[in-house]
């Protein structure tokens, strides 16, 4: 007898255990109780909300596993969502004393005599989010939320045009589509209102966004990839915190082949965060953000602070950096969707992680009414984009709604309008909105670079420049291997003829963990082969490819990498 799906009947349900929705499910419960001591006290008219049933799903094996950030923090939602969060135990790593912007060539590192507005960052905080979301689940009251980890949405349950759910992924399907002995078709869990908060590019948001035309009018969200790696220096040689952001070198200064820049953040016990960003709407396509990472790595200003460190662990994630124009509308009958699945991130002050936290307490004060009401319909639900458009959330993004747009023109160009911006309170010289296409509209055909598109080869030992094979199994990743392939190509020959004669195969390239391989095989015969087992979960191939061929899907709840200190 086929086994049937379990179904859980919750009132919330948060998908998602980042620091949105944790925020939001510790703010729910402050807000019932808040809600019923002032119906006792008879200061407000109504009923009690007694028996209300919470629950938080997450992919990852564990909370954090899978939380991925620079991260420098604005303490602002912080502040709000937990004002003693000191004397509750936040992981902070270190407070910023200083800041260091630096414009880097190959060989030498010009240090600005100050830092732009956007960028400064005295007083802000410097955080591990993996350490950050563990800590924001261990203050939820297990009697009270539920909190299931290997839990993979897999699609919305909708009844009619409403929102009633999610269905989570089947577990133990085999490569070629057996059920095994482990078999379980999955978990349907009901809920009155569903909260998104799956990080970028979230497979869940995308099928609610499509179904319900959520990003009609809107730009279409620009991403960018973090290549990140924890390092130990030796014990007393961080005195205080600082942080050291870079532009130019290894991506061009004038050209507008590629754009980003490097990172380096003090962290507790004598750690380094030490990262790189390259904007997903780059035109070569030979570029490789995993390769670009480690040339940042050799510029010498890089190698003086890594002198005699060991590298403690490896990471890649996409962040969506178009921020005001790219947000969809947040919520239809049944939802509402929050952080970095909105897209609601400042590129211009690389942050995102205080605006999740301020986004998830709004969705949380309006799943409350909603409670309150017994009315989970959009009408009710659009409280919570009325909230986001009054809050500090909106004014911030709002300064920075052309920031991203302009860089298309090259970094030079983007750093004089960027300045116009600045003084004009984020209206460009060109308008009042600067449009962009989607990050994959940019790549250009292979015809107009040389062989390698200009990317200098790199000598690696595997011990501070490491190659992409050695850093994943610095990522702890691991998946089932008898599954399906989560990197769903929906054509293999447009792959393995057009693209290779195209574009060069651009995947081999801009997939940090090794994922996509051309091989010629026997008989001279190309062909494109998959390594899903070595996905981190960054979600780049979904976003960049060319011709939209590569579909991200959840893998079976549990897999991928397993981060404890990015």
């Amino acid at each position: 007898m086929e086994k049937e799906p379990e179904t859980i009947d919750v009132d919330v349900l948060f998908v998602g255990a980042g620091p949105a929705n944790l925020a939001g499910a510790y703010h729910l419960c402050r807000l019932i109780d808040d809600h019923n001591r002032a119906v006792e006290k008879g200061e407000k008219k109504g009923e009690k909300l007694q028996d209300l049933t919470i629950a938080v799903i997450e992919k990852a094996g564990q909370v954090g596993a899978h939380g991925f950030s620079g991260a420098v923090m604005d303490p602002i939602a912080l502040k709000e969502f937990m004002p003693d969060y000191k004397d509750k135990g936040a992981p902070i790593e270190k407070v910023v004393e200083k800041d260091y912007i630096y414009v880097f060539t190959k060989s030498a590192g010009i240090r600005l005599p100050f830092a732009p507005p956007p960028m400064q960052n005295h007083g802000n905080l410097v955080i591990s989010l993996s350490k950050f979301t563990q800590w924001m689940a261990g203050l939820l009251d297990s009697n009270r939320v539920m909190l299931f980890t290997e839990f993979a949405g897999a699609k919305p349950i909708y009844e009619g045009d409403r929102v009633v759910g999610v269905r989570t992924g089947e577990k133990g399907i085999g490569k070629k589509g057996q059920k095994k002995s482990s078999y379980d078709p999955g978990t349907n869990i009901r809920a009155k209102v569903t909260i998104l908060g799956e990080g970028p590019l979230g497979p869940l948001t995308r099928q609610v966004v499509d179904k319900f035309k959520l990003n009609e009018g809107r730009m279409p969200i620009s991403y960018a990839t973090g290549v990140k790696e924890v390092w130990q220096l030796p014990k007393g040689r961080i005195k205080q915190g600082w942080v050291l952001h870079s532009m130019g070198w290894p991506h061009p200064f004038v050209k507008n082949d590629s754009m980003g820049g490097g990172w380096v953040y003090t962290m507790d016990n004598d750690q380094l965060s030490v990262g790189f960003v390259t904007w997903l709407d780059y035109r070569n396509p030979y570029t490789d953000p995993h390769r670009l990472f480690q040339l940042f790595k050799t510029h010498p200003t890089i190698k003086a602070l890594l002198k005699d460190a060991e590298l403690v662990q490896y990471g890649a994630k996409t962040v969506p950096v178009s921020g005001y124009w790219s947000v969809p509308k947040l919520y239809a009958d049944g939802v509402m969707i929050v952080g970095d699945s909105a897209g609601m991130c400042n590129g211009m002050r690389l942050k995102g992680v205080h605006i999740a936290i301020k986004s998830g307490m709004l969705a949380a004060e309006t799943a409350l009414g909603a409670l309150v009401k017994k009315d989970f319909g959009a009408a009710t639900l659009r409280g919570y984009e009325e909230a986001v458009h009054k809050s500090w959330i909106w004014k911030e993004l709002h300064k920075a709604r052309n920031f991203h747009q302009v860089y298309h023109h090259g970094m030079l160009v983007g750093l004089v309008r960027t300045g116009i911006q600045t003084a004009l309170g984020g209206r460009d010289l060109f308008g009042d909105r600067i449009d962009a296409k989607a990050d994959r509209a940019y790549m250009n055909k292979k015809l107009w670079y040389k062989d390698g598109g200009g990317m200098p080869e790199i000598k690696f030992d595997n011990k501070y420049l490491c190659d992409k094979m050695t850093d994943i199994y610095n990522s702890g990743t691991t998946h089932e291997e008898d599954q399906p392939s989560h990197l769903v190509v929906a054509d293999l020959d447009l792959c393995e003829n057009r693209c290779t004669k195209e574009y060069g195969n651009p995947c081999q390239y801009f997939c940090p963990a090794q994922v996509y391989e051309p091989r010629v095989e026997e008989g001279g015969k190309f062909a494109l082969h998959l390594n899903p087992s070595n996905c981190v979960h960054c979600k780049t191939c979904d976003i960049k490819d060319p011709y939209n061929n590569i579909l991200w899907v959840p893998p079976e709840g549990g897999g991928g990498p397993k981060y404890t200190v990015l």
